[in-house]
């Protein structure tokens, strides 16, 4: 395992310096599941949610919370993004909603975390909208997908959608 990166000499926490790396087309895809009952899934689905569209509600809270990841994460770089999409794989039988977060850059550091963001806080955003149905909502299974670009390589993990 290499060294971890985020503390410094005396083992406290640092903010990596990433001014010597050079800037590359990075990308990162998560996932987030969202857990529903069959009855809230269908109001979703169907759009008869009362609080309104809960996916295209929860695809703009996405797209925010990638954008402010620095804000939230305290170790994270602040990140030019140049893309950011949010997809949703909807599960008739399992009653479950994939939160499928993409970010993109061209920068120094990756956008790994942008992406986990944004599945994670359109995932809560799901919940939030669907509460008042059901309080028992499950949301699980957030995990990176797939990066790509910068010093490190590529990875590719299983998706679950």
């Amino acid at each position: 395992m290499e060294q971890l990166t985020h503390f410094n000499a005396d083992g406290r926490a640092r903010m990596v310096d990433v001014g010597a790396k050079d800037k590359t087309n990075r990308e990162a895809v998560a996932e987030a599941v969202a857990h529903l009952n069959a009855e809230t899934y269908a109001l979703v689905k169907s759009g008869q949610m009362k609080k309104g569209d809960v996916l295209a509600v929860a695809q703009v809270a996405g797209i925010m919370a990638a954008k402010r990841t620095s804000e939230l994460i305290p170790m994270c770089h602040p990140v030019a993004l140049t893309a950011c999409d949010i997809a949703f794989a909807l599960d008739d039988a399992e009653a479950t909603i994939t939160i499928v977060a993409t970010a993109r850059c061209n920068g120094k550091t990756g956008v790994e975390m942008e992406a986990l963001t944004a599945a994670s806080v359109a995932a809560l955003t799901i919940y939030d909208m669907c509460k008042a149905a059901q309080r028992d909502i499950h949301i699980g299974e957030i995990q990176l997908i797939s990066k790509r670009g910068g010093k490190s390589g590529d990875y590719e993990g299983n998706a679950l959608s």
